[in-house]
């Protein structure tokens, strides 16, 4: 089998520009850096420099330098739409947003089409430019991928792309998700953190579309005995639009409530200690393109609440519990049986194992590479 030329873009997960915090586009394209070569693919990473900086040589550890900036190149293909950019490769595969023309066929990822359907729960900060350089950079791409089937109607209807254009491929969790993480580490990371097991669990980064607030408010509803029992633990970097969340989480900390914001773990393996430690994963977010935690937990043998909206019943798939995500009511409800009724319990760990072996990183990169084959005719 001849191997194809791929670059990928790796914007998102060079340390240098995300201060080494991975989002959910960041595990993405580092699950494809990973596997693609497993699947007959050569794979250079490229990314975009930031504009109007310099940037050293040796600086971008992940990648190579793109020629210019995502911006500039953008204003390049405005003035001259017939230009191509020319790097040494078969195909490009941009995961984030960040499409440009190239000389070679360009296969994007589009998670979701929040920044355009959803404007309120983003970034003030260039917002309108953004979204208009997201909007006419997805018409650059020759070929989509969209990592759920729910996405698909999104991107049809704000980035007016056709949808013979667009191929699902769900997203996953690595290998390493299934192997149980050897006790002793995990209770290291526990007490390192001040964590007593059996915790309700949210994983994320704070933004309004999260919807962590109302988990806060749903775990303030339970029981008095169930909260000194089971802390609640927050895990995820500060986002944007949040000052409000992380001054309730202060406050609740200050009258003593079980609360617990972990903000960044010192190591990368200690996320799925943190996962393994937990009673109930609570996920019920506003929106989501695929919801990768909520996989992860499965894969941890965590019984989840999630939301019964957008993306999150297509991966759960009947593995969780799915709730109305503007009820806190329904949402309290959900974790407090998870963490009283065994038998619910087992039932949702169960379940969940089995959906997480169907949403591998093994398929999806399988999967990813057969869309490039397709697209180049191989």
């Amino acid at each position: 089998m001849k191997f194809l030329r791929v670059g990928l873009s790796t914007t998102t997960i060079e340390p240098v520009l995300t201060g080494g915090r991975l989002d959910g586009i960041g595990v993405y394209t580092t699950a494809l850096m990973k596997g693609l070569p497993e699947v007959g693919c050569s794979v250079t990473g490229w990314s975009f420099p930031p504009p109007f900086k310099t940037v050293r040589a040796g600086m971008f550890s992940a990648g190579e330098k793109m020629p210019r900036s995502f911006e500039a190149w953008s204003l390049r293909d405005l003035v001259l739409p017939t230009g191509r950019g020319r790097l040494p490769m078969d195909l490009f595969h941009a995961t984030d947003y960040r499409i440009v023309r190239m000389q070679c066929p360009v296969v994007a990822t589009l998670h979701d089409a929040i920044p355009l359907k959803h404007p309120e729960w983003t970034s003030p900060r260039l917002r309108g430019l953004k979204n208009w350089l997201q909007k006419t950079a997805a018409g650059k791409a020759d070929h989509v991928i969209a990592i759920s089937k729910f996405a698909v109607a999104e991107l049809v209807e704000y980035f007016h792309i056709d949808e013979r254009n667009i191929t699902v491929v769900h997203a996953g969790v690595g290998s390493e998700w299934y192997v149980p993480p050897p006790p002793e580490d995990v209770d290291e990371t526990l007490r390192a953190n001040g964590l007593q097991s059996g915790y309700f669990l949210f994983v994320g980064t704070l933004q309004p579309r999260k919807n962590v607030e109302r988990i806060i408010d749903a775990y303030k509803s339970l029981p008095a005995a169930v909260r000194r029992a089971r802390q609640l633990v927050i895990v995820g970097h500060a986002g944007w639009r949040c000052d409000d969340l992380i001054n309730k989480i202060r406050t609740m900390v200050q009258n003593g409530e079980q609360v617990i914001w972990l903000s960044n773990l010192a190591q990368k393996n200690q996320l799925r200690h943190v996962y393994k430690g937990a009673g109930v994963f609570v996920f019920p977010s506003l929106h989501e393109g695929f919801g990768i935690p909520v996989v992860e937990a499965f894969a941890s043998g965590v019984p989840v609440v999630t939301s019964n909206t957008t993306s999150l019943p297509e991966v759960s798939q009947g593995a969780a519990l799915e709730v109305d995500p503007l009820a806190v009511d329904d949402i309290a409800a959900a974790m407090l049986a998870l963490a009283t009724d065994d038998a619910l319990r087992q039932r949702c760990i169960d379940a969940g194992r089995r959906r997480a072996a169907q949403l591998t990183w093994n398929q999806a990169v399988e999967k990813t590479a057969a869309v490039y084959r397709k697209v180049l005719g191989r």
